[in-house]
């Protein structure tokens, strides 16, 4: 038996096709089998950008005069004509 409450929204459209197109017992069956190959295919993806955010913020770690706040910042790219680099907002 499939835990439908652990699915995401895609995956339970995939299994509500599957059983609608060739039966609740083989969809379930062919479900699983889909649901294995994709487990293994999307194992820990990590985001490599976030990651040298983070390792360019790590040196801050025990410096008390550097507060995020509780809502933190957005970092986006400079937009505009002749902008470089990049802008952080305060998120209210």
């Amino acid at each position: 038996m499939i835990d439908e409450k652990t699915l995401t929204k895609g995956q339970l459209r995939k299994l509500n096709a599957l059983r609608k197109s060739v039966g609740d017992k083989i969809g379930d069956v062919a479900f699983s089998e889909w649901l294995k190959t994709q487990e293994t295919a999307a194992v820990d993806k990590t985001d490599d950008v976030a990651e040298k955010i983070v390792e360019a913020l790590s040196q801050y770690a025990d410096d008390k005069s550097f507060r995020l706040g509780r809502r933190g910042y957005v970092v986006r790219r400079a937009k505009g004509k002749g902008a470089k680099g990049f802008v952080a907002e305060k998120i209210d």
